[in-house]
């Protein structure tokens, strides 16, 4: 609560701005952040459709996620009901420097429940890339920014002792256009390599007073070609919830 307050009464300034890469300043200007409280916390909730392999079906789905800035931090769940039953839940977890993945089916039956450092890399990396829709973090201590060209810049976030990088695209107006980084991907549990990850970003909004990207894709960039693996919108967004 005492954060909370404190973040209430921060207002993100003019001057937070001076030394950012021009894509990113022009970036700030598109979110309106500037004069608006500083972000401590997130609520978003989320509707998308969701596959589990290049050759699976797509399946709606929905899901709250709740975020901390100061640690980062974040914990995402999400459900897929058929006639109102839960056929499928997940959760998704980044905290201490660690990420934790679970899903089940029907309640009962765990259809993946996975840690370790490869997860603790690719949460960070997932947090990296969702700090579109706080604006205000990328302005904090732990995030460093690196000046590419007039339409991206580099964003690095350190966490626990771990570094992640991953690039930022803007368009003329400072509309961000996709975020791109490595990561983990599990091909199966004897196949886990480093692949091109992206976050094409193509709706946007005025969500909780900021304008940010609204629709938006997760797909993994493979040597055998784009697979495209969660497609949704951001429906609600609320900064400082008191819980």
């Amino acid at each position: 609560m005492e954060k909370d307050a404190a973040a209430s009464s921060r207002l993100v300034t003019p001057e937070m701005l001076q030394n950012l890469p021009e894509p990113v300043q022009r970036y700030m200007a598109f979110t309106g952040v500037v004069g608006k409280p500083w972000i401590n916390t997130v609520r978003l909730r989320q509707r998308f459709k969701i596959r589990l392999g290049p050759d699976k079906r797509w399946m709606p789905m929905s899901a709250v996620q709740d975020y901390t800035t100061d640690p980062p931090g974040f914990v995402w769940k999400a459900r897929f009901k058929i006639a109102g039953l839960p056929l499928m839940t997940a959760r998704d977890r980044y905290e201490g420097g660690h990420g934790y993945m679970l899903g089940k089916i029907a309640g009962l039956f765990t259809l993946f429940n996975e840690r370790g450092e490869k997860f603790d890399q690719g949460a960070l990396s997932r947090y990296l890339s969702e700090m579109v829709w706080f604006p205000a973090a990328f302005l904090g201590e732990n995030v460093a920014w690196q000046a590419i060209d007039n339409h991206s810049a580099q964003a690095t976030i350190t966490d626990c002792g771990r570094s992640i990088s991953g690039r930022l695209f803007f368009d003329d107006a400072g509309r961000p256009t996709n975020f791109t980084t490595t990561r983990y991907y599990y091909k199966s549990r004897d196949d886990i390599q480093l692949q091109p990850w992206s976050t094409p970003m193509t709706g946007y909004a005025v969500r909780a007073g900021l304008n940010i990207p609204v629709r938006a894709k997760a797909v993994w960039n493979l040597p055998s070609g784009d697979y495209p693996y969660w497609d949704g919108e951001i429906t609600e967004v609320e900064y400082n919830h008191p819980s």
